[in-house]
């Protein structure tokens, strides 16, 4: 007959002596699997986002042609340690035959179900699937085991996998003692390395192993992906959001996967749950798009109050200032691809309101426009990392973008130049002063044919002026007090031809090339006028100081020829006629020797940044 008491000894005793039994414990709940690791891809069907790596692999197992080492690298979350692990199932694939299906006992990439070793190797439990973390075993000492445990043919499988996670953390002294085992190892070992930092791992280790780039995974993959998810989950929620996750997670998908757990708890609570794109602007801190793309209409029409307005709004409400000016500068970058490729405007990424206001500001937009302030925002977020005051220097941001949003590109400002000093000021037309700030220009940087200038800002233009001649040229540099220009005008120049707004030389011998350019410049600057200055394959007639020196020395022969003059030289060896002056006149201060011929003049002073004359 069965015992009717408690099996349990001390329950017995305890209702025996007529006392409340204690309660049984009840059976432990599973703990709970967090989304990223509840659908890790087990093998490459459920991989996304990879497809060229897949290509790859897939080809070189059906043509058994499978390397010894593979090293995986990319940014964190797109599946480095996972794809090892399907590897490793894949060098382990093992099915015994059954009734219509043979048995498998080869490598493959094709594994339709698990096989004998494949739950054991996904729970990361397998006795010959070593997997080391090298973050925390960087040492030769680590290597060492590696090496030794190699030698031995795997206990169960059949091959020995090696998984190193990390391993550009791993020592140089580890590195070189891998060397050898990971460029001849035995036949039944076989290497996955993962690294975030390829740039760090020994050339020499690469070149011994095959190299796979994981990709970040496209916006549309992943969401996608979240979608799915979510319906496995029952769990609603809407497109917008799951965007915003996208976008959030930037091509991972361990972190999207791990926004998606986070939005989940903090949806709602019921049989379903149902997450909104508020939920999730709130939980992140984000800006909202729609204002977002208001704010980006403010500052490039000029409009600081209303800008500075809305950016107070949105940090009451709780977004970060410095994700507000990132949001503006992903906005701007947004805009610049859609105007350069019209079918940007379908990124799945970005909202309905972001593409039919993106769409439109791209054709009302400029490029230097663009460019511009995609420069000020980036530069003004760098600032913020590091300001006590990060609303304020939000705003200051938006200031400078909005002040900036007027102003003509270089090549407009140029060409304005020109025509400033082609075009003669009326007569008796007063100058007025150039409207500032934004304001004052309408929304001119949103108008497709908006003046650079507001109305009646253009300053008159400059009086020009007449030179006769090249000698008028040297007195305008002396005048100018430019003595290195004046200089080289009588030293180097060999003079083909001289007119009004026209000139044409050629070198003399030790002259700088640049000294054309610069002559045309100042030329421009003094006069007001545009010149074209030309260097000649002609010779050129003598220069200044050639033409001074001839003159010289003729003085010097008439003056030898006096019978005196002569007498005096017979008298007196070794002495020169060193200058001629008439009888009464005042001696000049001395001036400095002008430089030989040759000698190199600089002109430093005188040059825009980037010239080397």
């Amino acid at each position: 007959m069965n015992d009717p008491r408690p099996q349990d000894s001390a329950a017995g005793d305890m209702m025996s002596l007529g006392l409340d039994a204690p309660p049984q414990p009840k059976p432990a709940a599973s703990a709970y699997r967090v989304l990223a690791r509840k659908y890790r891809p087990s093998s490459f069907e459920d991989l996304i986002g990879q497809d060229a790596m897949v290509r790859t692999l897939s080809n070189a197992f059906d043509l058994d042609r499978i390397h010894q080492a593979y090293i995986l690298t990319g940014v964190r979350g797109v599946g480095k340690t996972t794809t090892a692990r399907i590897l490793a199932r894949a060098f382990n694939y093992e099915l015994p035959a059954r009734e219509g299906r043979p048995a498998v006992t080869k490598p493959t990439i094709h594994m339709p179900e698990l096989g004998v070793h494949c739950q054991a190797i996904i729970e990361s439990r397998h006795v010959d699937v070593i997997e080391m973390d090298a973050a925390s075993h960087t040492g030769i000492d680590d290597v060492r085991e590696i090496i030794e445990s190699s030698r031995y043919k795997p206990v169960m499988a059949r091959a020995k996998v090696f998984i190193i996670d990390e391993v550009h953390m791993l020592s140089k002294a580890a590195f070189n003692g891998l060397l050898k085992t990971l460029e001849e190892p035995p036949e039944h070992v076989k290497f996955l390395f993962a690294t975030t930092e390829i740039e760090k791992v020994p050339v020499t280790v690469r070149s011994r192993c095959q190299r796979f780039d994981l990709r970040r995974i496209p916006a549309d993959l992943l969401v996608a992906h979240l979608a799915g998810i979510c319906a496995k989950e029952n769990v609603r929620i809407e497109d917008e959001a799951l965007a915003m996750i996208a976008r959030a997670a930037e091509g991972s998908v361990r972190d999207s996967l791990s926004l998606l757990d986070q939005a989940i708890a903090h949806g709602g609570e019921g049989a379903e749950t149902i997450v909104a794109a508020e939920t999730i602007r709130t939980m992140l801190g984000l800006a909202d798009r729609a204002r977002v793309v208001d704010l980006f209409e403010h500052v490039m029409a000029g409009r600081i109050g209303d800008a500075l307005r809305a950016m107070g709004e949105q940090h009451d409400h709780g977004a970060d200032p410095a994700q507000i000016l990132s949001e503006l500068a992903d906005f701007t970058h947004f805009v610049t691809r859609v105007k350069l490729v019209p079918e940007a405007a379908k990124d799945p990424a970005a909202t309905e309101e972001e593409r039919k206001r993106g769409v439109d500001f791209a054709a009302r937009l400029s490029m230097p426009i663009l460019s511009r302030a995609w420069q000020i925002l980036v530069k003004g977020l760098a600032e913020m990392k590091d300001s006590p005051r990060p609303l304020a220097s939000a705003e200051m941001v938006l200031v400078r973008l909005a002040y900036a949003s007027e102003l003509p590109s270089p090549g407009d400002l140029a060409r304005r130049l020109e025509g400033r000093a082609a075009a003669p000021a009326a007569p008796g037309a007063a100058p007025s002063a150039p409207a500032r700030g934004p304001a004052a220009s309408g929304g001119q940087a949103l108008a497709a044919s908006a003046p650079v200038f507001a109305p009646g800002a253009q300053p008159d233009a400059a009086p020009t002026m007449r030179l006769a001649s090249f000698e008028a040229l040297v007195a305008l540099a002396t005048e100018k007090r430019d003595i290195q220009l004046k200089h080289a005008l009588e030293c180097d120049v060999r003079l083909v031809r001289f007119a009004q707004g026209q000139m044409e030389f050629a070198l003399a011998p030790g002259a700088s090339p640049q000294l054309p350019q610069v002559l045309m410049r100042k030329l421009q600057e003094w006069t007001g006028q545009r010149w074209l200055v030309a260097l000649s394959s002609d010779e050129g007639a003598p220069t200044l100081r050639e033409v001074a020196e001839a003159r010289e020395r003729e003085r010097l022969v008439g003056v030898r020829a006096i019978p005196l003059v002569r007498s005096v030289l017979d008298r007196f060896p070794g002495a020169e006629i060193i200058d001629v002056r008439a009888t009464g006149e005042a001696e000049a201060p001395a001036a400095p020797a002008p430089s030989e011929p040759g000698e190199d003049v600089g002109y430093s002073d005188e040059l825009e940044p980037g010239e080397d004359f």
